[in-house]
């Protein structure tokens, strides 16, 4: 499922256990945990079209949980570091972009 090289889309399931179809953009380390750059595939409501969610993977019951991050200064620090993940790979990015 998470994987660097995954292409397939994840799968999960909302609160009202409705399936939700998500393109996989990054998986960003920062300090030992791990956080997915999702983006939905259908429209969300309340989600802009260009716009990704922040996951971070948690462990619960002993399995591996996607947990939605709702703190703006985590999501802000996820995206820099994809941003200067991206720079590293040479891709270039606009410094500009926010994750709102």
């Amino acid at each position: 499922m998470l994987d660097e090289n995954n292409t397939d889309n994840i799968k999960l399931y909302n609160e009202d256990n409705q399936e939700v179809e998500f393109e996989q953009i990054a998986l960003v380390p920062i300090e030992e945990k791990t956080y997915a750059i999702l983006k939905p595939v259908a429209n969300m409501e309340g989600i802009a079209e260009d716009e990704a969610l922040v996951f971070v993977i948690d462990e619960i019951d002993d399995e591996d949980c996607l947990v939605i991050v709702e703190d703006d200064s985590i999501v802000d620090k996820v995206f820099e570091e994809y941003y200067k993940m991206l720079k590293e790979e040479g891709i270039d990015v606009d410094d500009n972009n926010t994750q709102e």
